[in-house]
């Protein structure tokens, strides 16, 4: 990375969370108001998504996704380079720790769920004070891997690709009884997925994930990091996760995988990451979604 991008990122960094969401707003706006590849993605997922939503209705939750998306884009650099004490002051509630506690008390592993919405990097940061190990998709940009992965690691969480190596150290530490966390929303690749309704929506939703539930027999609990209004700060919900998740069917596993996403998507709809090409791999024959 650049050392002038990097210079500007930590100064970024360093702003009050207010100011950086009031940015944030604007950039948004702006996002919204001019044509551009994530603002159609968002408005086409939307569509999809909220079929019986009004178009006026679409367009508000269209508008309030892009000011969303803004604000994440500028709070990243506070939470990856900033020290942990401001990091975890930035957390003004938590709702449901008492489960991550029983589950870890319990000794048989805890699978934490954690889906895009909100600000997604605080919930891993977060439980980096129970040890955990998430797993991540190494990214294409190379030059930027440092930056993130040393920003995501840098409280005492452990990363691990997607890769032959990194599941084996999931189980591993499940088998220990220990914490890993797991995205549930994005496009698995290489066949490792089947098609189940999100929002009624025939979705490539992975495999790995009710896997590692069935032959572990772990706990399972969604965690994301509500953004509060005013640059206050965010709001951390724990949510228990459906039972037939770690069900021996593939299919209906993932059923019940995507039902928990969306249960967090309705608490808060306008922070979901709309602009993720969700439902970019189609049943064989069915038209594509994104042009």
């Amino acid at each position: 990375m650049h050392p002038a991008t990097l210079l500007l990122l930590h100064f970024i960094a360093r702003l009050p969370l207010p100011l950086l969401h009031g940015v944030g707003t604007l950039l948004g706006w702006l996002s919204w108001l001019i044509p551009n590849p994530n603002r159609d993605v968002a408005q086409r997922n939307i569509a999809l998504c909220y079929p019986d939503l009004s178009p006026g209705q679409r367009r508000r939750l269209l508008r309030l996704g892009m000011v969303e998306l803004g604000k994440a884009l500028l709070e990243t650099p506070t939470l990856w380079l900033t020290s942990g004490r401001r990091t975890f002051g930035l957390v003004r509630e938590v709702r449901g720790e008492e489960m991550v506690r029983q589950a870890m008390a319990a000794g048989r592993g805890l699978i934490i769920i954690a889906p895009h919405l909100g600000n997604w990097e605080l919930c891993s940061l977060y439980l980096a004070r129970y040890g955990i190990t998430s797993l991540y998709r190494p990214l294409r940009q190379k030059n930027l891997e440092p930056l993130i992965r040393a920003g995501r690691e840098r409280l005492g969480a452990t990363l691990v690709p997607t890769s032959a190596s990194g599941i084996r150290a999931l189980y591993q530490t499940l088998a220990r009884g220990g914490m890993i966390g797991v995205p549930p929303d994005q496009d698995p690749r290489d066949q490792g997925g089947v098609f189940a309704p999100f929002f009624g929506v025939a979705t490539n939703t992975m495999t790995l994930l009710p896997r590692l539930a069935h032959k572990s027999g772990a706990a399972m609990l969604y965690c994301f990091a509500e953004r509060l209004s005013w640059g206050r700060g965010f709001r951390l919900h724990f949510l228990p996760a459906p039972a037939d998740i770690a069900g021996g069917d593939t299919v209906a596993a993932a059923t019940a995988l995507n039902q928990g996403v969306e249960q967090c998507v309705h608490i808060a709809p306008e922070q979901y990451q709309w602009a993720y090409k969700r439902f970019r791999t189609r049943p064989e024959g069915e038209a594509p979604v994104y042009r």
